[in-house]
């Protein structure tokens, strides 16, 4: 079973990842573009000099590139996110095995995509400084190990009080564990603010706005085609105690 769950992930999060593209691409990429070209005024206001053409084309890089990373972590997100549905079926509630992959999803995208983004929200080109890239990337990294960890226990949380409390209330005392939690941890973690004074401010809020509904439209899709995908088959199986 696990296998062909892990089949049909990878299968839902290719479809996923297509429709992450072409919302990236429609919405993303312009912002890309808008954020580039200010980037290429303060070099000519400054009187640097080019660095000559790139590599890889900006064409390129918005389709067949965009293309290649969209689907492959789709895919990749599709087949973690089928171990996790196949570990957890039957055992958080007795929802449907749509209803749980939709549930599995909200909670994905809110503790792995929006929680992180709320402390460090994604920044488009020119808006930070090349030199703490990797620093950035760490501290994303462990803001997001954080949101899952805090999310575990949260959930393990609720399932010790399910029985005392009831379902509804074991899951607010969860869930409001989890907020409390994760929002003291954004507090204690280095905050970043690069963005140039100048930068403009359209094109920074569009470029995060892209960016946060890329993930929600990834993580939607995710859950409403893999649910699609398992509902008949997990139904023949007997839900776990």
């Amino acid at each position: 079973m696990v296998r062909t769950l892990l089949i049909r992930g990878m299968l839902a999060g290719l479809v996923a990842g297509v429709v992450y593209f072409v919302f990236a691409f429609v919405f993303g990429e312009p912002t890309i573009e808008a954020a580039i070209a200010y980037e290429e005024q303060l070099a000519v206001a400054a009187g640097a000099a080019s660095d000559g053409a790139p590599l890889v084309s900006r064409g390129v890089q918005a389709t067949i590139g965009l293309a290649v990373a969209a689907l492959v972590y789709g895919v990749a997100i599709g087949g973690l996110f089928a171990l996790v549905y196949a570990v957890i079926y039957g055992r958080v509630g007795r929802l449907s095995p749509r209803a749980t992959a939709a549930v599995t999803a909200l909670v994905a995208f809110v503790v792995i995509s929006l929680v992180p983004f709320l402390k460090y929200p994604a920044n488009p080109p020119a808006s930070s400084i090349d030199e703490t890239i990797g620093q950035r990337t760490g501290l994303y990294v462990v803001m997001i190990l954080f949101s899952v960890v805090l999310a575990v226990g949260a959930i393990l949380l609720g399932r010790r009080l399910l029985e005392r409390w009831g379902a509804w209330n074991a899951t607010l005392i969860g869930a409001g564990a989890y907020v409390v939690a994760v929002g003291i941890v954004g507090l204690l973690m280095r905050p970043i603010d690069e963005t140039p004074p100048d930068f403009p401010a359209v094109v920074l809020y569009d470029f995060r706005l892209a960016s946060i509904g890329g993930q929600l439209v990834l993580w939607a899709t995710l859950g409403l085609v893999f649910g699609a995908l398992v509902d008949g088959r997990v139904r023949r199986y007997p839900i776990p105690a």
